[in-house]
């Protein structure tokens, strides 16, 4: 008797559980990589997208969606946790961080609630997944896979808009070169026109392949009980687009559609062929899946829900950020408010076009730099290929391109304050690591994770070091006393900022603080060493420079060095130019490949050698 009890128990609550798995939405996820706005329903003539412009025809369309990151590893970083990427040491491109405990990637909330989640088939995160994240990664994931009955999270990834798609040949062209816009900061080429034009064509390819996937759904009966979400990864794989944090390179395309049997699901903005003007960022979309499935999203992520019973309250603003992409390093942070875009260029000494190597691949860029060297390219175009102001303000109105900087503007000084507030608000609230040198967010998260160490005064002072990269960044003699205490603080994130600040200031304030600078060559901190060496090297005497190379050749070794250390290393030989010209047969004697490197690091430093060495 007791035996059948708990048999009839067990099928009660089999039972039970099938009854909710039935109320529970499908969500079908349809994503694309490397593709901005450009689809016929958010007005673009020229784009051909029959099928999605069908879907928005049902659904609702997001005006202002953005991605965290102009880049994939960190932006699907940001969207697996819902937490922002430099919150977890986790922005720069393809490194690798361990997650703190109790911290979840949000398919694994979702498996525990029932749902079959399956990945098709990009991964790509700048975090190691613990495992059980996915019942099923790969090309053969798919709903179809799934138990009877059983609710499902299904991801298909579309890789045909990629970068590396749009400079493809042999192509077929289907849009007419001719017929495309090309942005203000372009130059009117034909090889510009040709991958635009190839862009839009793979759009097209694109669009057919999400039209077969929403057939499949149909015919297997599947539309009334499921929710279908369709976003691009980040803007194109364009230069200036893809890798850039302005809007060209953050807004993204997101549809959602919503089916009558889950109304209760909709929030107030939507409506069948509606169009929101709700600003939508990838940090949403981890709690929002949850709260469709019925889950409270955790209070450490730090996205809001915008679908489902959890809908928060609109955000003000989104956010977006730039640190190391691929083999080179920035740090740039991007503030809207649907209108207008702020951009904080913490280290303004870099150009915007530094050598990306897999970015000069584009016939784009390759045309665009020569045009550039040759003095052919009118202000909008040629400041890509210039160093940058510590801050960018654009009104998407009236330049949705994105090419005159109001930020010395009278009549825009109230805009320029409220979002440099909004940006320096985030960084606290985030507590951003990105303001810590590559290497130091591994060293000093040994034995820890940098999310947690970040939450350690102790181990990670925010505010010292914050204040040190908001006053470096900002060139002016008069900070010059600032510069110096800085190189002495106990901290070594603030001495490289010291040692940076007057790297930005130029040879008048290196020789100013020459002899604080060779103190840094043999500072303990290898960051705080390279910031110095190319401060040296670049603006000191012939000896100084001498001393400079030297330090940063023995730093460039993957023998001796971490990766990290040995990129920021080879980045400031790079910087040097002519005056690194007597470094070749060392820099020839550099090993390529290293024990300390995970193999995601494999391609950087070799690119870097490459580039130094003028190998093709």
């Amino acid at each position: 008797m007791q035996h059948r009890s708990r048999f009839l128990g067990v099928l009660l609550t089999a039972a039970a559980l099938h009854a909710a798995a039935a109320d529970l939405p499908n969500i079908l996820w349809i994503t694309s990589e490397d593709n901005g706005p450009q689809l016929g329903c958010y007005g673009d003539a020229y784009a051909t997208t029959p099928h999605l412009d069908a879907l928005a025809a049902k659904g609702t369309i997001y005006l202002h969606a953005w991605s965290a990151a102009p880049v994939c590893a960190p932006a699907r970083t940001t969207i697996i946790s819902g937490v922002y990427p430099p919150a977890l040491g986790a922005e720069h491109m393809r490194s690798m961080v361990p997650l703190p405990p109790g911290l979840r990637l949000y398919p694994q909330f979702l498996r525990e609630a029932g749902y079959y989640c399956t990945n098709n088939s990009k991964e790509d995160y700048n975090v190691a997944q613990p495992p059980g994240v996915w019942d099923e990664s790969s090309g053969r994931a798919h709903w179809r896979n799934r138990a009877p009955g059983q609710p499902f999270f299904a991801i298909f990834n579309f890789t045909t808009t990629h970068e590396s798609q749009i400079r493809k040949r042999p192509h077929q062209a289907v849009h007419d070169p001719a017929g495309v816009r090309i942005p203000a900061y372009h130059p009117d080429t034909p090889e510009t026109r040709r991958d635009w034009a190839q862009y839009y064509d793979k759009i097209t390819e694109m669009d057919a392949q999400a039209g077969k996937l929403l057939a499949d759904l149909e015919s297997d009966g599947l539309t009334a009980n499921t929710i279908i979400v369709y976003f691009g990864d980040h803007g194109p794989g364009m230069p200036r687009s893809k890798r850039w944090p302005y809007n060209s390179g953050l807004q993204v395309p997101l549809i959602v559609h919503i089916p009558d049997r889950f109304a209760g699901l909709r929030p107030p903005d939507y409506a069948p062929a509606g169009r929101s003007s709700r600003l939508v960022s990838f940090v949403d979309l981890a709690p929002t899946m949850l709260a469709l499935a019925g889950i409270h999203p955790p209070a450490w992520m730090q996205g809001r829900a915008f679908l489902g019973p959890f809908t928060g309250t609109p955000r003000p603003f989104m956010y977006g950020f730039r640190g190391r992409m691929d083999e080179r390093y920035d740090l740039v942070r991007t503030v809207t408010d649907g209108r207008y875009v702020y951009l904080r260029q913490y280290l303004p000494h870099k150009p915007y076009g530094q050598h990306v190597a897999y970015m000069f691949e584009t016939p784009t860029t390759q045309i665009w730099k020569t045009l550039n060297d040759e003095g052919k390219l009118n202000d909008s175009q040629s400041r890509f290929w210039q160093t940058k102001p510590p801050e960018e303000l654009y009104d998407l109105i009236t330049d949705p391109d994105e090419t005159r900087n109001l930020a010395d503007s009278p009549e825009h000084r109230e805009i320029l304050l409220h979002l440099r507030q909004a940006e320096r608000e985030q960084v606290f609230a985030i507590r951003d690591l990105g303001f810590l040198p590559e290497n130091e967010i591994h060293s000093r998260s040994a034995g820890s994770t940098p999310y947690e160490i970040a939450r350690d005064p102790a181990a990670f002072p925010l505010g010292r070091i914050h204040a040190a990269a908001d006053l470096a960044s900002r060139p002016g003699m008069g900070r010059l006393p600032a510069m110096r205490r800085f190189l002495a603080d106990p901290d070594s994130a603030v001495r490289y900022w010291g040692a940076t600040g007057l790297l930005i200031r130029g040879p008048e304030a290196v020789r100013a603080c020459e002899a604080q600078l060779r103190l840094a060559l043999g500072d303990p901190a290898p960051a705080v060493r390279v910031a110095a060496s190319e401060a040296l090297g670049k603006h000191g005497d012939e000896e100084d420079s001498s001393r400079a190379i030297r330090t940063l050749l023995e730093l460039s070794s993957l023998d001796d060095n971490d990766v990290w250390t040995c990129m920021m290393a080879l980045n400031a030989i790079d910087a040097m130019g002519v005056r690194a010209h007597g470094a070749r047969a060392r820099l020839e004697a550099l090993p390529a490949q290293g024990g300390t490197a995970h193999n995601r690091y494999a391609n950087y430093v070799p690119r870097l050698l490459k580039d130094l060495l003028g190998q093709p």
